[in-house]
């Protein structure tokens, strides 16, 4: 049951209304159809409309996103043109109109493919609390079990031309939640991996970073064979779910392909 909504100016005054059992209310796209669906019991929410948290930096290659940035404002910005096309496969452009980049860190699966890209990137993600202000890198962040706190940024470094790779395989081109996601960021040097880091969604209750993969890529050539065994080295880090949208027999089957279409583009 929704009793107040908070709407603070400054940090400072939400982080006190969080730290007293508030739930922060960033686009809602998560919040609000748990409380409007689901009994829940008494609930506050301290809204980020007026934190200035809305907000896309860059700074030679150091990218800096607010917290409560939608992703629609991210679709659109031609500064973050790799991240354009991972933020088209979310949802619907109302949806997208709301939802935030903060929000996404929170996403349950099989949603949150931003935070896949994100770690993906080797983000890092800042927050305050009441102990004052932290950082994780964002494959920890949406691993953890945090205390109550707010997010306030995250920050990353432009990869070079090429190394970002995205695909999301979903039941719909548009509007339709994961059934794989293959985020990765591939530098190769005279045509073999020099570093990979592979983030993967839909396959586990969480982003799953796929150490398994990245090393048996590492020293070699992006060849069909050389991402097929990559890909059977992956299983092991894998823990899909039956749900609505695909069985776990079926996003085991098919994460070698969509691994290799990351990789590979086709």
């Amino acid at each position: 049951m929704l009793t107040e909504v908070h709407v603070p100016d400054d940090v400072s005054a939400a982080v006190s209304l969080i730290a007293s059992g508030a739930t922060v209310l960033g686009g809602g796209t998560s919040v609000m159809p748990r409380l409007n669906d689901h009994a829940s019991p008494p609930t506050e929410l301290v809204s980020l409309r007026r934190m200035g948290l809305a907000n896309v930096g860059l700074a030679g290659s150091t990218v800096t996103i607010g917290a409560a940035t939608t992703l629609s404002q991210v679709e659109h910005d031609a500064r973050l043109e790799i991240l354009n096309p991972v933020v088209r496969s979310i949802a619907s452009v109302p949806v997208r109109s709301l939802a935030t980049v903060g929000g996404n860190l929170f996403a349950r699966r099989p949603h949150g493919d931003l935070a896949v890209a994100l770690v993906a990137l080797n983000a890092r993600v800042a927050f305050v609390g009441e102990e004052g202000t932290g950082e994780l890198p964002a494959e920890e962040f949406v691993a953890a079990d945090r205390p109550p706190a707010l997010v306030t940024t995250v920050v990353f470094e432009l990869p070079g031309p090429g190394a970002f790779k995205y695909v999301k395989a979903a039941r719909r081109r548009f509007n339709s939640a994961s059934i794989v996601t293959v985020a990765a960021t591939v530098t190769e040097s005279d045509g073999v991996v020099s570093e990979a880091r592979v983030a993967l969604g839909g396959i586990g209750d969480r982003v799953v970073r796929a150490y398994a993969v990245e090393e048996a890529l590492a020293g070699r050539r992006l060849t069909d064979s050389t991402i097929q065994a990559a890909a059977q080295a992956g299983l092991g880090e894998l823990a899909p779910a039956d749900d609505a949208y695909a069985s776990a027999w079926y996003r085991t089957r098919v994460f070698p392909v969509h691994l290799r279409r990351a990789l590979l583009g086709r």
